[in-house]
């Protein structure tokens, strides 16, 4: 199986990535040691950011081999291609960008940035498995 010139390139991004999520998880460390003070609502969500970040950038450089095995063209590829990197960006940005702030217990209007990468990740598996299922 050979990828794509376009599918190897968006791979060769999501993996570098992969630095920001290592520094995330050094932060985490630092949380979990009470360094950084933080309310429960707010760890919850330095969590799930965390963790969305490490499981959707593996999805996405899954997606990303099955994407070229599709025979989906124009907008539906695009959509199949970058569906799940987007996602992984957008998703735990949300859960960061919603929590910030000194005190919070609860998610800031920026929450909206997590649901955009919701559709986006839905988008994604939508477009690429209808795309395998029809190749």
């Amino acid at each position: 199986m050979a990828l794509s010139t376009e599918s190897r390139m968006i791979a060769g991004v999501v993996l570098l990535t992969i630095v920001t999520i290592q520094v995330g998880g050094w932060f985490m460390t630092r949380i979990a040691r009470g360094a950084v003070p933080m309310t429960d609502f707010q760890r919850s969500f330095a969590r799930a950011g965390h963790g969305h970040a490490g499981v959707l950038v593996i999805l996405s450089l899954v997606g990303l081999l099955y994407v070229d095995a599709t025979s989906l063209t124009g907008a539906l590829l695009w959509i199949a291609r970058l569906g799940l990197p987007v996602a992984a960006i957008l998703m735990p940005a949300g859960f960061f960008a919603s929590s910030a702030g000194r005190n919070a217990t609860g998610p800031n209007r920026l929450v909206w940035v997590l649901w955009i990468g919701a559709l986006s990740l839905a988008a994604g598996v939508i477009s690429l498995g209808v795309g395998l299922l029809i190749a």
